[in-house]
């Protein structure tokens, strides 16, 4: 019964291509404990270091004894509580769009969206390294899927001019999660604006970490700081914001379509009112400690500084994702496993998450991490790189 199953399971193995979880029994931080056994790790999303702050515990405790522990039903039932209805009213100020709607996930918030707003008579046209949730997406919404080369304007530009489509979505990630590069946002608002048609910006990893005071790859530049009504926004909560969750940010229209029509929205419970009022701490932390973002800025520099002289490329990338390019998987994971044996954990990242042929280890800093512990990292690179 199970005899094609096994066979797929030990082809996985043969290609290197086999994950395992890891059992993390310790609060996410710069060092964590792994199975009784401490590490330096370079692994976790928690950019700004806020997933274990003081506050943002303080405020899960307030949040449970005011609301309770679980939402009860879903937002349209009887699960949308006022926390969860504050947050969105900050979240919308906070990036400077007209509403925002609160999501249970990031891949729940985009598979809503891109369902919601396009169909059978739709073109959705997507980067080519767009993050999964953003593929499965466009798959779910049987509209006609355009994939364009990555970061290619013009043959984006040339697909747009060419469709006879009822509507026309563009979505791309802000922040490219394993290449760590940044979307065009401005080219990309103004071919939307030319060809009408919608942007879907998923800034999972651009939210809390980039533009004025955190408020998103948005607000990197100053002239979009009044967003364009073809905009529609996601960010993730679970990254630099430290707690759990998504919201969507874009004009009314849109949000009030995502509550009658995103089946991923309508169709689950709402999130736990405890973590909506944690959040509201947390977007106060985001905005008023820029010493996060700043920490960040110097570990960045620190981290090319010390890879120069590698065999291996670091990809460019001027956000906390470091990627370093390997290439073998079978290689990635013998470099992931040898950081590990001295106590730092990178993980090695592998198709079908990234094109075949580039295989990565994909460094993650934080603002939390010290200057010691990036030389304690490049240290052991260098280490490994001389090993035959």
């Amino acid at each position: 019964m199970f005899s094609g199953l096994t066979e797929q399971l030990r082809n996985r193995e043969q290609q290197g291509l086999r994950r395992v979880r890891q059992i993390v029994d310790s609060p996410q931080a710069s060092h964590v404990t792994v199975g009784g056994q401490d590490y330096l790790a370079f692994s976790s999303n928690d950019y700004l270091g806020l997933a274990n702050h003081p506050a943002l515990i303080q405020a899960v405790c307030e949040g449970t004894q005011r609301y309770g522990v679980g939402a009860g039903a879903s937002h349209l039932i009887n699960g949308h509580s006022v926390a969860h209805h504050q947050f969105e009213e900050a979240a919308a100020a906070f990036t400077g769009f007209p509403q925002a709607l609160l999501f249970s996930t990031g891949y729940m918030a985009n598979t809503g969206v891109v369902t919601a707003l396009a169909g059978r008579d739709d073109a959705i046209f997507a980067d080519k390294l767009n993050h999964a949730s953003l593929n499965d997406a466009a798959l779910l919404s049987r509209a006609k899927f355009v994939r364009y080369p990555h970061l290619n304007l013009v043959v984006l530009e040339k697909r747009l001019a060419a469709t006879q489509a009822r509507r026309k979505l563009v979505i791309s990630d802000a922040v490219f999660s394993m290449e760590g590069d940044i979307a065009p946002i401005a080219q990309l608002i103004a071919l939307c604006e030319r060809y009408d048609a919608l942007l879907v910006l998923d800034d999972a990893h651009g939210f809390g970490v980039l533009g004025q005071q955190g408020r998103g790859s948005l607000h990197t530049t100053q002239e979009l700081v009044a967003h364009s009504p073809h905009v529609v926004y996601m960010a993730t909560l679970g990254k630099a914001a430290g707690v759990f969750g998504a919201f969507v940010a874009a004009q009314p229209e849109v949000i009030e379509t995502l509550i009658q029509s995103a089946r991923s929205y309508i169709y689950t419970t709402a999130t736990p009112p405890a973590l909506s009022h944690a959040l509201l701490t947390s977007l106060r932390l985001i905005e008023q400690e820029e010493w996060r973002r700043e920490a960040l800025a110097q570990h960045i520099a620190q981290l090319k500084q010390g890879l120069q002289s590698l065999p291996w490329k670091l990809l460019p990338s001027s956000t906390p994702i470091q990627p370093l390019l390997i290439g073998d998987s079978a290689e990635a994971v013998r470099i992931s496993q040898g950081l590990r044996e001295r106590g730092i954990l990178v993980p090695a990242i592998r198709p079908p998450t990234v094109p075949q042929g580039t295989a990565r280890l994909r460094i993650s800093l934080s603002a939390v991490h010290q200057p010691q512990d990036i030389a304690r990292l490049t240290d052991a690179l260098h280490e490994l790189a001389a090993m035959p």
